[in-house]
C-alpha cells in the first residue's frame, strides 16, 4: 500500500547507476503494487525504467507497513524506493508518476447508495462500512459520524494489506456490509474479481480531516540532482504509457485538480 507519515528513510549516498544496475526497493508480497514474481505495476514501471536507461534490475525487498514508510537499512544502496506518497517531506522524491485517492464501494444495485459522492452523505450513518485500521480514512468517518457502524478490517501477522482489502471487497459483494473505504489502487484492482458488480466512487470531494488524494512517488537518495532530474524527465516523457500501465490494473488516475482522466472499470 502507499507509504505514508511515518518514520524516514535512510539511504547510503552511492551515487545511481554508476555500473549498469538498477536498485530498487519494493514490497515482495504487495499486489497490485509490487510482489517477486514481478506481476505488480510498480515491477512493471521498474521495468520501464531500467529499459528507458538500459540498466539491470536488482531488488531489495521491504515488506511495507499500512501507514508506514519503508525504512532503508544503511547498508542498503537503494536507487529508488516505489510507491511514496508526495509531500511527506520525510525523504526526497520524485514528481508523482500519478495520483488516486481512496475509494468508496459499494454493491451497483444498492439504490440506496445512488449518486453518493462523499463521506459526509447523510445515508451513509445508516450503513456498515469496512475500513482497513489505522489508514486516513479512518478520521475522515469519524468527523463525519460513521464510526458507530464502522466494521474494522486489520492488517497484522501475515496478513497485508493486499489480503485485507480483499476481504473488504467480497464482505462488500455478499452484502455482509454496505459499503467499503479502500486506498485506490486496492479498490480498483480486487473491485474487478467481486462477486457482483459494484460502484467504486473516488473520495475527492472530502471537506476535513486527513487528504484522502496523494500523489505518488518514487523515493530516491537526497543530494542526487541529476538522478531525480532524469527520473523526472522520464516520468514526463512516458506519462501515457504508465497510465495505460496502471489503467490495466484498474487504478482510479486522477489529474492535478482532483478530476478522473481515465474511466475506472471496477464499475462493470
Amino acid at each position: 500500500m502507499l507509504a505514508l507519515l511515518a518514520g524516514a528513510a535512510t539511504v547510503t549516498a552511492t551515487a545511481a547507476s554508476t555500473d549498469g544496475t538498477l536498485r530498487v526497493c519494493a514490497d515482495p508480497q504487495n499486489m497490485p503494487f509490487s510482489n517477486e514474481k514481478g506481476e505488480g505495476f510498480e515491477n512493471k514501471l521498474v521495468d520501464l525504467i531500467a529499459d528507458k536507461l538500459d540498466l539491470h534490475v536488482v531488488y531489495t525487498w521491504l515488506p511495507q507497513v499500512v501507514g508506514h514508510v519503508a525504512t532503508l537499512p544503511d547498508d542498503t544502496d537503494c536507487d529508488i524506493l516505489m510507491g511514496y506518497a508526495q509531500g511527506t517531506g520525510l525523504i526526497e522524491d520524485t514528481n508523482p508518476y500519478y495520483r488516486t485517492s481512496y475509494v468508496l464501494l459499494y454493491r451497483q444495485n444498492d439504490k440506496s447508495l445512488a449518486g453518493v459522492e462523499s463521506l459526509a452523505d447523510e445515508r451513509l450513518k445508516k450503513k456498515t462500512i469496512g475500513i482497513l485500521a489505522r489508514t486516513p480514512p479512518v478520521s475522515i468517518m469519524a468527523m463525519n459520524g460513521l464510526m458507530p457502524n464502522a466494521r474494522s478490517f486489520e492488517v497484522m501477522g501475515d496478513r497485508s494489506s493486499s489480503e485485507a482489502a480483499a476481504a473488504v471487497i467480497a464482505a462488500v459483494a455478499s452484502g455482509e456490509i454496505d459499503a467499503g473505504i479502500l486506498w485506490g489502487p486496492l479498490g480498483g484492482y480486487y473491485a474487478q474479481g467481486a462477486k457482483v458488480p459494484l460502484a467504486l466512487v473516488p473520495l475527492v470531494k472530502e471537506k476535513a480531516g486527513p487528504a484522502a488524494i496523494y500523489g505518488i512517488t518514487m523515493g530516491v537518495r537526497p543530494n542526487e540532482p541529476e538522478w531525480k532530474h532524469k527520473l523526472n524527465k522520464l516520468i514526463a516523457a512516458n506519462q501515457a504509457d504508465i497510465n495505460a500501465m496502471l489503467g490495466e490494473y484498474n487504478v482510479p488516475l486522477l489529474d492535478e485538480n482532483g478530476n478522473l482522466i481515465k474511466t475506472s472499470t471496477a464499475e462493470r
